[in-house]
């Protein structure tokens, strides 16, 4: 639901009575994972997916229905043998959806728009509702803060709210969606309950180092995957905003003391492209990124300049183990020539290595599809994730 927060926020401030359709639950080969939404207003307006068009239609309806009776309704959705492209999914998988009223009337609506404001504002929060459980209950949300505290009620048993809570918090701090399974009376056993826990938390980073053509496209393309972008460059005449009108930031600093600078706000889903393929630029700078916890560090330059750059790396202090961290030349092999197929490239590698691809054809390949992508948090819904 989070994944089309800010057109919801905006059907919330204009008083719009709407029913979400969201994907609770995945088996198989699935288009859309737990968190994707579809929403339909009064009128009959419809925005979002949760199949990439499988089930659209199917799903549209019961969110009419939903909104005309009320009722909160879970449903299953899967591979039709007799006719794929009747109501079920192509790709062989299995989709649960949980599809909830959200009218001027529920008792629940202002929890949903908390929540739709503080993912619509960059703010980070969770949701977690009740998908498996007491039909009288399922549909209910809280919504959780980073700080502990949280909004509204699952109902239930009185430790059901906070257990619920803790297990949301524990999600937000990783930036994670997902499905925690926890005791109707709020222990760790009993009868269960399954809640999906949705997060939303600021765009991750990406930062740009080194104001070239090759930039301005992986800009673009970091803009569209959903990042934060920032472009770093030493040299005022490049660093402009006409140059680079899409970037978030522009800054004109040397590299490595900007990285030093604002070394605390990086974490686990930052990306760092140096492109700047200058030594003087480029030790400093990587000797410091090689030793952050951060997603992924690469740089651009031929095989020549990746091992003189190593070596000089190893000159000052950088450790074999913190090399294989750095991913020279950018980018996997697309057989890039433009700064746009350049772009491509590197952003094939910032999702392979953020979800688990392997960055091979799947034509012939036995490797999944989908991945969990375990390896690193998600930043927003759809965007990161």
């Amino acid at each position: 639901m989070l994944d089309i927060a800010e057109e919801l926020n905006r059907w919330v401030e204009q008083g719009r009575d709407f029913a979400v359709a969201t994907v609770v639950a995945v088996g198989g080969s699935a288009p859309r994972q737990p968190g994707a939404a579809l929403a339909v207003d009064g009128e009959g307006t419809a925005i979002g997916s949760v199949s990439g068009g499988c089930v659209e239609g199917a799903v549209y309806e019961l969110c009419r229905q939903s909104l005309d009776d009320g009722e909160t309704v879970l449903q299953s959705f899967g591979y039709g043998d007799e006719d794929a492209f009747a109501v079920g999914l192509t790709c062989g998988g299995v989709i649960d959806i949980l599809v909830t009223p959200v009218r001027a009337d529920a008792p629940g609506r202002d929890v949903f728009a908390a929540a739709l404001s503080a993912a619509a504002g960059g703010e980070a929060a969770a949701v977690a509702r009740l998908t498996d459980g007491p039909a009288e209950l399922r549909g209910r949300a809280l919504l959780v803060r980073p700080g502990g505290a949280y909004e509204g009620t699952l109902g239930g048993h009185p430790a059901l709210d906070e257990t619920a809570a803790d297990e949301a918090r524990a999600l937000l701090d990783a930036g994670r969606t997902g499905t925690v399974t926890i005791g109707e009376d709020g222990s760790r056993c009993g009868r269960p309950l399954t809640l999906l826990v949705e997060s939303s938390v600021p765009a991750p980073r990406m930062i740009v180092f080194g104001a070239i053509d090759f930039a301005s496209a992986l800009v673009r393309v970091g803009k569209f995957l959903g990042y934060h972008v920032t472009v770093c460059d030493a040299r005022p005449v490049f660093a402009t905003r006409v140059r680079f009108p899409d970037a978030d930031e522009i800054v004109v600093d040397w590299p490595h003391r900007y990285l030093e600078s604002i070394s605390a706000r990086t974490d686990g889903r930052t990306v760092l492209c140096v492109l700047t393929h200058d030594a003087k630029f480029d030790v400093p700078l990587l000797r410091l990124a090689l030793k952050l916890p951060v997603a992924y560090v690469g740089a651009m330059g031929s095989r020549r300049t990746h091992l003189d750059r190593n070596e000089r790396l190893r000159g000052v202090g950088v450790t074999e183990l913190e090399l294989t961290r750095l991913r020279s030349p950018i980018g996997l092999d697309l057989g890039a020539r433009t700064p746009e197929e350049t772009a491509l490239s590197i952003a094939a590698e910032i999702v392979a290595n953020r979800r688990g691809g392997t960055g091979v054809s799947l034509t012939g390949a036995h490797t999944p599809i989908h991945h969990d992508g375990s390896r690193a948090p998600a930043g927003r819904i759809g965007s990161v994730a």
